[in-house]
């Protein structure tokens, strides 16, 4: 069995992207799966270019029982955000966003590993994007 992953998309605009996702536990969690793809997102309306990153702005967490680590995805991933177990917030970067700084090998998109879960345990995350695409 696998842990049971939804997710929404709230808005997928030509600038910015509002995602919805929600984890029940079955014990077995998960590490480093694809939560933002990229290439998933809409192109650019006007240029037609295809989404080849995000920046994060805000995210908005529930996390009952278990703590979330995302990551940017790329050859060897670097860490973009730790969120703790029992813990829900709203951290909003839009001052600035967090921009994806991972080095070689890197996708663009976003990654998830579950902390410490079982059974039971969920998730609950809202993540507003910016999204950035391919030159012209």
């Amino acid at each position: 069995m696998a842990d049971a992953l939804t997710s929404q998309v709230i808005q997928d605009g030509g600038r910015t992207a509002v995602l919805k996702y929600t984890n029940i536990s079955d014990g077995t969690g998960q590490s480093a799966a694809v939560l933002v793809s990229a290439a998933g997102l809409s192109a650019d309306p006007i240029t037609k270019q295809a989404c080849n990153g995000v920046t994060l702005q805000t995210i908005t967490f529930s996390n009952i029982g278990m703590g979330v680590e995302l990551l940017w995805d790329a050859t060897a991933n670097v860490p973009l955000l730790n969120l703790p177990a029992d813990w829900e917030d709203t951290i909003d970067f839009s001052a600035f966003g967090i921009p994806n700084d991972a080095g070689a090998g890197k996708t663009g998109d976003i990654l998830v590993t579950t902390v410490n879960h079982t059974a039971g345990d969920t998730y609950l995350l809202v993540l507003t994007v910016t999204k950035t695409y391919a030159s012209v």
